[in-house]
């Protein structure tokens, strides 16, 4: 780190931060559900990780990152997420090369650790091995890409997704904890803020609740011993049903919960996901794939942000959906009959 390097906390006025403080402030009475969308698959998919495209021929191929980051900003344009989650490479292109943020109260962030667990190549074959921590992100360089810091705020971000799989074998969750640990100590000598991401065991014979159970005590267990100065703004968790959300939920009213989308499904398992865990106190939901891969996903945000008002339910959001489909010309991946029908065992489960 350089000499005399003195990191300086962005101003903490965006929505996120608004909405979070408000359901502090009244857990049970605060009526606040925040959408965020997590735009960070090329840190775990390499090149078919931005989704796909049709050319004019009908036929698919990769998107380019050109393209993606149009769609990036056109997602900050229409201005209804409350956070926007980048990679720390084109966090830097947007926010530090464009001043994409600057007249936004959307709130940005990095994924700052990039685990095993997210190692996806084409061939690879990382997920059958416990996941090994790991991180690519330098956090000064994520705040301020190596500029000296700015009087007031910083360029780039001063939250970042942190993510941890637990998986039952000693030897791997203890490494996992170690490294939690020191990134920690680094967010705490830099003013860098985080959220924590918990994936369910990518290895191991835990089955149905069980896996739900194990997460929600390894939560418990990890952040028994961390102040909450310290701790994370929130949670992202997968949706293991509705009994492992409430348990979670109902342990402690401080700990603001949201659910991960997971795999891309229909878009009825979209709504659902989102309706279900709400239902079940989940605060927030942060969609990747289930947006990325959407036909039109400012259409499909906007009708997140409906759903989650109770404005629409997830049967009339996917009509909606199929709609505006139609009327923009955007040719359907998946049939309306078939695209309104919950395919995800979880969420059938309900």
């Amino acid at each position: 780190m350089t000499e005399g390097f003195t990191p300086t906390p962005m101003e903490r006025n965006t929505r996120l931060d608004e909405k979070l403080a408000a359901i502090r402030r009244d857990p049970s009475g605060s009526k606040e559900f925040l959408i965020c969308d997590a735009k960070d698959p090329d840190m775990a998919r390499g090149i078919a990780a931005l989704g796909m495209v049709r050319d004019e021929n009908g036929k698919e191929r990769p998107r380019n990152r050109r393209e993606f980051l149009d769609i990036v900003r056109a997602v900050v344009k229409q201005d209804i997420v409350d956070l926007m989650l980048l990679s720390a490479y084109n966090l830097h292109k947007l926010a530090m090369e464009e001043d994409l943020f600057a007249n936004s109260n959307m709130a940005r962030a990095a994924r700052v650790n990039d685990t095993s667990e997210i190692w996806l190549p084409r061939h690879g074959a990382y997920r059958a091995s416990p996941s090994q921590p790991f991180r690519t992100a330098d956090l000064s360089r994520v705040m301020h890409g190596g500029r000296p810091p700015l009087t007031k705020g910083v360029a780039g971000a001063d939250l970042g997704l942190y993510s941890l799989t637990f998986t039952n074998d000693v030897d791997a969750d203890h490494r996992t904890l170690s490294a939690y640990n020191a990134f920690r100590a680094e967010c705490n000598a830099l003013g860098f803020r985080h959220f924590l991401e918990v994936f369910n065991p990518n290895v191991g014979t835990l089955a149905g609740e069980e896996v739900g159970q194990f997460v929600n005590d390894c939560i418990v267990r990890c952040l028994a011993g961390v102040d909450r100065d310290a701790a994370p703004i929130f949670l992202k968790v997968a949706y293991n049903g509705p009994r492992a959300m409430e348990e979670l939920v109902a342990y402690d009213d401080e700990m603001i919960v949201g659910v991960l989308g997971g795999a891309g499904g229909t878009t009825r398992d979209t709504f659902e996901l989102l309706a279900q865990s709400k239902r079940h106190g989940a605060r927030l939901a942060l969609f990747g794939r289930k947006i990325n891969q959407a036909e039109s996903p400012l259409d499909l945000i906007e009708i997140l942000r409906r759903v989650a008002d109770d404005e629409l339910t997830p049967a009339d959001g996917v009509s909606l959906y199929h709609d505006r489909l139609t009327k923009g010309r955007i040719p359907a991946r998946i049939a309306l009959d078939e695209d309104q029908l919950v395919s995800q065992p979880v969420l059938k489960a309900a």
